[in-house]
């Protein structure tokens, strides 16, 4: 018979479900990718309510069925309040949510595309961050953890910069990328180089939260 467990993770989608419910996708620690109901989740008294918003980390309490989780508890550690407040940061952290939806599944080991996507969020709300570097920086490691990075296309064309900036993404923990600044003209070869990317390895897919961005940027 099979028994609750407990795991860390990330809202990545969160919908209403039936009358009193709501159909959430979690990038978990221990489980990949996974969809959980929570009943009765959208009552105002119901303890899940405030866990099973977008962007909520928290250490979920998981009952397993047969296509789908049940949520049965929930201890939110972070539900990201600057990003909240910032009209323009709520854009960027839906694409980092998208993007991750897209890449990731059930019972792969996500661990590190987790950490990518926690702090990305926290990133794009850091006062002494360029928004939109972060958001290369992001599509970049993102690429290079799905191991569909193309190093060896931007050996020449490129600045020294550039490059260095690619082989300190490969070697770098995806929680540690953030942070770093460069040259106004770099970040358009890192730009160009995400943009590429993304065509080389999602074969068409867009994703619709990366044209609401581009109003912004």
């Amino acid at each position: 018979m099979a028994e609750s467990f407990e795991t860390g993770g990330m809202i990545l989608r969160s919908e209403s479900y039936g009358e009193y419910d709501r159909r959430v996708v979690i990038l978990s620690v221990d489980a990949g990718k996974i969809t959980a109901f929570a009943r009765g989740a959208r009552r105002q008294s119901n303890r899940l309510m405030a866990a099973t918003d977008l962007f909520i980390y928290a250490d979920f309490r998981l009952f397993p069925g047969r296509n789908a989780y049940s949520m049965t508890d929930a201890a939110v550690k972070n539900y990201f309040p600057e990003l909240r407040a910032d009209y323009e940061a709520v854009f960027f952290g839906m694409y980092f949510l998208e993007v991750m939806e897209h890449f990731t599944r059930e019972n792969n080991d996500e661990r590190d595309n987790l950490k990518l996507l926690y702090q990305a969020c926290r990133a794009i709300t850091h006062p002494a961050y360029d928004r939109r570097l972060v958001k290369t920086v992001f599509d970049l490691k993102a690429l290079m953890l799905q191991g569909s990075f193309h190093r060896d296309l931007y050996e020449t064309g490129y600045s020294d910069t550039a490059r260095y900036t690619l082989d300190f993404l490969l070697r770098t923990p995806a929680e540690k990328v953030f942070g770093f600044t460069v040259m106004d003209e770099v970040k358009g070869e890192l730009e160009r180089i995400a943009a590429a990317e993304n065509r080389l390895s999602n074969e068409g897919h867009r994703y619709k939260s990366e044209e609401m961005l581009k109003t912004l940027l």
